[in-house]
C-alpha cells in the first residue's frame, strides 16, 4: 500500500486517540470501510460538529456547546460547594456517582512545570473569582499524582486568605490513580470521607 494513500492516513489519524496503536487505528479503519460506511460518515460528521461547536463553559471551563454548561446553568445545585478536578472526565466520574450536588471548576490538568503548566494554564485566578461568589466549601478532587498533590497544595495556599473551609477528598482513590478510572462506589466514598486541610 503507498503510504500516503488516504486508508494509511485515516488509520495515522484514529492513532491519536488514547490507547490506539496502529493495529488498532487499522481495524477501526478496515471495519468502517468494509462494513459500515454510514456508521463512519455520521462519526464524521459528528466529530467535525464537535469540534467547531464545543467550547468551555465560562464559569466552571467544563466542555460544552453552550455559553454555560447544564451544571453551571442548574439552579438546584448547591452554591455553597465547588469541585476542583483535573479534567471533564472527572466531572463524569462524580456526577456518575450520584453523591454531589455542587458545582464545579474543571482546571483542565495539573500543575507540571515541566510541561509548562502552570497557575495560569489552570485558571487559578478564576478559580480564585469563582470562590468568591457564595462559596463556603472548596473540595479538592485532583488525583493522587506527584502533579495532583502539588496541584492541591498550591490552590490551598493561594485560597486560604480568602476564609473558605478547604477539603480534600479521601484517600480511598488509589495512589497514582485518575478519577475518571475510579468506581461510582468509591467516589462516593471518597467524597463523604473528606478532610480539611
Amino acid at each position: 500500500m503507498n503510504k500516503t494513500s488516504i486508508i494509511d492516513q485515516l488509520t495515522e489519524a484514529f492513532r491519536c486517540l488514547p490507547g490506539v496503536g496502529p493495529k488498532t487505528a487499522q481495524r477501526m479503519v478496515l471495519h468502517l470501510l468494509e462494513r459500515d460506511r454510514e456508521g463512519g460518515r455520521r462519526l464524521a460528521a459528528r466529530l467535525s460538529q464537535a469540534m467547531d461547536t464545543v467550547g468551555q463553559c465560562e464559569s466552571c471551563r467544563n466542555l460544552t456547546e453552550l455559553s454555560l454548561c447544564e451544571i453551571c446553568a442548574s439552579k438546584s445545585r448547591d452554591e455553597e460547594l465547588l469541585c476542583v478536578v483535573e479534567t471533564p472526565a472527572d466531572v463524569l466520574a462524580i456526577e456518575h456517582s450520584g453523591s454531589y450536588r455542587g458545582y464545579y471548576f474543571v482546571l483542565m490538568g495539573s500543575l507540571s512545570p515541566i510541561d509548562g503548566i502552570g497557575p495560569e494554564e489552570l485558571g487559578i485566578e478564576q478559580l480564585l473569582g469563582r470562590c468568591s461568589q457564595g462559596v463556603k466549601e472548596v473540595i479538592l478532587a485532583v488525583g493522587s499524582t506527584v502533579e495532583g498533590e502539588a496541584t492541591a497544595h498550591y490552590i490551598a495556599e493561594v485560597a486560604k486568605p480568602l476564609g473558605i473551609q478547604l477539603s480534600r477528598i479521601a484517600r480511598g482513590i488509589p495512589l497514582g490513580g485518575e478519577l475518571e478510572f475510579v468506581d461510582g462506589g468509591t467516589l462516593s466514598h471518597a467524597l463523604e470521607g473528606r478532610k480539611l486541610i
